[in-house]
C-alpha cells in the first residue's frame, strides 16, 4: 500500500495544503564518453536535460552528481564549475547521475488551479443533475482520488493504482481537518494550512493505512 501525497484545494480553487508522503525517487546513473550524447541547459540552480534520452535519463531530469560528487545547481560540492567539467574533453569518461526534479510549490499551486476547472467541467458534462464531479482520475502509474465537501473544499489523495478504500481515507482526512484546522481560532478560511497538530495526525494516519490497510482506521 503506497500513498504518494495529499492535497487540499479551497472552494475558490487555491492550494491550501500539500504533503509529499511517499514520492518515489527516480535516479539514473551512466558513464558517458566525449562528446556528450544529451544536451544540457546550465542554470544557477540546476543543470537539466533539454534534448535526448538514454538509459532512463529523460528530458527534464536534473543533474545530481558528477563522478560521485554532489552537484548543487551548476557548482559541485568541491567548488568546481559543472559546465567547465562537462565541456572539457580531458575529463572524460564522466559518470553523471540524473534524477527527476522535485515539484516546486509554485508548480503545485498551478496544477491545483488547473484541477479546479476540470472538476467544474466534469460536473457540467454529467447527463444527470447535481453530479459529484471528478471522484477518481486514473493513469497507468497512479490514481487521484477526490472528495468534495458541502462547502466546496476538495481533498485529494494520490496513491498507487491498486490502493482500495480511498474514499474512507479521504473522509478521515476531512475529520482531521475539521478537528484540528477549522477549530483552530487562529486559522482563516481560504488561507494556507499551517497547523502542527493537523500535520502530525495526518502523517500518523497515512502511516497507519500503509502498514495495516484501510480496515485499521
Amino acid at each position: 500500500m503506497v500513498i504518494y501525497g495529499v492535497y487540499i484545494v479551497s472552494k475558490s480553487g487555491g492550494l491550501i495544503f500539500n504533503l509529499d508522503h511517499n514520492v518515489p525517487k527516480i535516479e539514473a546513473e551512466r558513464t558517458f564518453s566525449y562528446p556528450l550524447e544529451i544536451n544540457l541547459e546550465y542554470e544557477p540552480k540546476k543543470v537539466s536535460v533539454v534534448f535526448g534520452q538514454k538509459d532512463g535519463i529523460n528530458v527534464g531530469h536534473v543533474l545530481v552528481s558528477v563522478n560521485g560528487i554532489v552537484a548543487n545547481g551548476s557548482v559541485l560540492e568541491d567548488g568546481r564549475d559543472v559546465k567547465e567539467i562537462i565541456e572539457s574533453k580531458e575529463n572524460y569518461p564522466l559518470t553523471l547521475k540524473f534524477s527527476r526534479p522535485k515539484m516546486t510549490t509554485n508548480e503545485k499551486i498551478f496544477l491545483a488551479s488547473m484541477f479546479y476547472p476540470l472538476f467544474a467541467i466534469a460536473s457540467q458534462l454529467s447527463p444527470e443533475p447535481k453530479s459529484s464531479g471528478i471522484e477518481v482520475l486514473e493513469a497507468d502509474t497512479f490514481r487521484l482520488h477526490c472528495f468534495q465537501t458541502l462547502t466546496g473544499v476538495k481533498f485529494m489523495v494520490v496513491a498507487e493504482c491498486l490502493q482500495m478504500g480511498m474514499d474512507v481515507l479521504l473522509k478521515r482526512i476531512y475529520e482531521l481537518y475539521a478537528d484540528f484546522v477549522l477549530k483552530n481560532p487562529f486559522y482563516s478560511l481560504e488561507m494556507p494550512i499551517r497547523c502542527e497538530l493537523f500535520d502530525t495526525n495526518l502523517q500518523a494516519l497515512l502511516e497507519q493505512v500503509e502498514k495495516g490497510g484501510i480496515a485499521s482506521i
